[in-house]
């Protein structure tokens, strides 16, 4: 007599193993899809036509290449349209079944083996259309016809007042042209009309006369033109040190690029020019900071190189005041800068090179307003980037003027006091990775005096 067993769910336990495969919704199941997509290496495709090329995102099938192809080209109905891979970009399983310098793709079989196991694609398009016609040129920028100003007024010596106003141009004129058209930017110097109710009152412009017999007599020179020539004709420079503390010896490539409103001045050990605002550097670094340069076959441990801000946009008093900066005497800025120093996670040996390296600026004032710059505001100026991954960096920028007795009481609330309970870790971007030897790490030391 033979007997069945059946199957029973009496003995599996309440909360079955199976009840934990769930349906997923399609929302849940597409942003994973998205995910896997912007995880994978994207395979890129380069289309000529002639002696034109542009490069695309290589599609996922026939009609998706054509499409783009088309696109690009815009071909009249009636002309001929062909497709075609030469042998050496396309897969070695399609090469090897072809003895021509060309794989004419016809369909989609064609294209998946010509595309099977690339990282990249190459198509030439055969065709007896004209070449695709060039982009428009984008359209002009609105006519600017209002503005914000900003006046500085004394009214009385020492007092100073700032007036926040509207300009607006008469008869809608676009005031960011010139009267030959040309589109300008910047800041300007003009003449300020103030107009009432019952009369016009002219502010004139207002100059230093030149005592010379070559010059007319009727010839003025404004100083604050004057100053600011002066300025451009001695730019304060900042000063960077760039060391690299690698766990393994490796290659790297270190490139700076500068905002086209900074220009690099110096490099050392000389940095190889990529365009006017970026450089590059080829090393080999060491664990223990060392740092091959090949192109001048100079071992070093640090990188050193200048920038000069564009003089127009350096303000003294707006770069450090009170309400971002701190203001001491010289006597205890030192020593305060040394504390902050050790609060940022510097040797005892990188702090002293630092102060050594600028006590000479810092001891040429007797009282000194400083701060640091997030590392946000350093990346704008001068930005760095490492082909190692992952990085830690450490960039810490200085910035500190001289202050005169009577200028230090605007400092009131802003003293050696509120400097020593700020967070500067928070503020410059620290973190404990910058000790871990284990990481690949970047510190970056700069100092700008303005004045």
């Amino acid at each position: 007599m033979f007997s069945s067993r059946r199957s029973t769910s009496a003995s599996l336990p309440s909360q079955s193993f199976w009840g934990k495969f769930k349906k997923k919704d399609k929302e849940s199941e597409f942003r994973e899809r998205q995910a896997q997509m912007a995880l994978a290496r994207q395979r890129l495709l380069t289309l000529a036509y002639e002696d034109m090329e542009t490069v695309r995102v290589l599609p996922n099938s026939f009609p998706e290449l054509e499409a783009v192809a088309r696109d690009w080209t815009k071909p009249p109905p009636d002309a001929i349209f062909g497709l075609r891979v030469p042998v050496e970009f396309a897969s070695l399983h399609a090469s090897r079944l072809v003895s021509g310098p060309y794989i004419y793709l016809t369909g989609e079989d064609s294209y998946q083996i010509a595309i099977m196991g690339v990282q990249g694609l190459r198509v030439e398009i055969v065709s007896d259309a004209p070449p695709p016609p060039d982009e428009p040129p984008p359209p002009p920028p609105p006519p600017v016809t209002e503005m914000p100003a900003t006046f500085n007024l004394e009214l009385v010596p020492g007092q100073h007042v700032v007036l926040e106003t509207t300009v607006a141009s008469a008869d809608d004129v676009d005031m960011a042209r010139m009267e030959d058209g040309t589109v300008v930017d910047g800041q300007f110097w003009g003449k300020l009309n103030i107009v009432h109710d019952g009369g016009t009152h002219t502010v004139d412009f207002t100059g230093t006369r030149i005592v010379n017999p070559d010059v007319p007599p009727d010839m003025l020179f404004d100083s604050r033109v004057m100053s600011k020539l002066t300025t451009a004709a001695k730019p304060s420079s900042v000063k960077c040190h760039l060391s690299i503390l690698s766990p393994a010896q490796q290659y790297c490539d270190v490139i700076l690029s500068v905002n086209p409103l900074w220009r690099l001045e110096l490099t050392w050990p000389p940095a190889q020019p990529v365009n006017e605002t970026k450089v590059k550097y080829f090393l080999r670094v060491h664990p223990g900071g060392a740092l091959e340069h090949f192109e001048s076959e100079m071992v070093t441990t640090s990188l050193y190189y200048e920038a000069v801000p564009d003089p127009a946009m350096v303000d003294p008093n707006d770069f450090i005041a009170p309400r971002n900066g701190y203001a001491m005497s010289f006597r205890d800025f030192v020593p305060h800068l040394m504390s902050v120093l050790d609060q940022l996670g510097m040797s005892m040996h990188a702090r002293t090179n630092f102060i050594n390296n600028n006590i000479s600026a810092f001891s040429a004032h007797k009282n000194i307003a400083y701060r640091f710059l997030s590392p946000s505001k350093i990346a704008a100026a001068i930005d760095i980037s490492v082909t190692s991954d992952p990085c830690v960096f450490t960039r810490l920028f200085l910035i500190f003027r001289g202050l005169s007795d009577d200028d230090v009481g605007l400092f009131a609330g802003a003293g050696e006091k509120e400097a020593n309970s700020v967070n500067w870790r928070e503020i410059v971007g620290w973190s404990e990775n910058s000790k871990d030897t284990t990481q690949f790490r970047l510190l970056e030391t700069s100092v700008f005096e303005v004045s």
